[in-house]
């Protein structure tokens, strides 16, 4: 199965989006530089070149995992691979082309990939965003504002992933 890089550029955008609307003046800017004791704009003394380039080569690397969850063919194909084959040949070859025309489609909606989504950012990230927030002795209300824009991000990165990848 080939990878769809534009796809997956496309996805590495979203968080950014989202954070410009989540993080700006739009919605939870005032409230998150009370809750870190910030009186001004901490971005203003900062390289926001080098932040938002790395911020996107993170989510890209997000958006590359994402697909292996979001889309439940990369499984099959990735199941019948022989050890140390790029390609699958012969009767996995056949299986797999069989398995495609019966069930190739299914589940690859933007609905499917939102769902995955969402359950990666519950069960994955809130954790470990929840587990930092109690070491850093930080309120219930940061943790929220954080788990809300990752649970928006990675549920709309899961259908952009799903119904475009692969």
């Amino acid at each position: 199965m080939e990878v769809n890089f534009l796809t997956l550029a496309i996805a590495a955008f979203i968080p950014l989006l989202v954070g410009f609307i989540w993080y700006g003046p739009f919605l939870f800017q005032k409230t998150l530089m009370k809750l870190l004791g910030h009186s001004e704009d901490p971005l203003k003394k900062t390289n926001l070149i080098l932040i938002f380039t790395l911020s996107y080569l993170f989510s890209f690397s997000l958006a590359f995992f994402l697909q292996f969850i979001v889309i439940h063919q990369t499984g099959v194909y990735s199941s019948l691979l022989e050890s140390g084959a790029n390609e699958l040949t012969g009767d996995r070859l056949t299986y797999f082309d069989d398995f495609m025309a019966k069930y190739g489609s299914n589940y690859r909606s933007f609905k499917h990939g939102v769902l995955h989504g969402v359950l990666v950012a519950l069960f994955l990230i809130l954790p470990i965003l929840a587990t930092q927030a109690m070491l850093e002795k930080k309120s219930i209300k940061y943790l929220a504002i954080n788990a809300g824009y990752w649970i928006i991000s990675i549920a709309l990165m899961g259908g952009v992933v799903c119904k475009w990848g692969f």
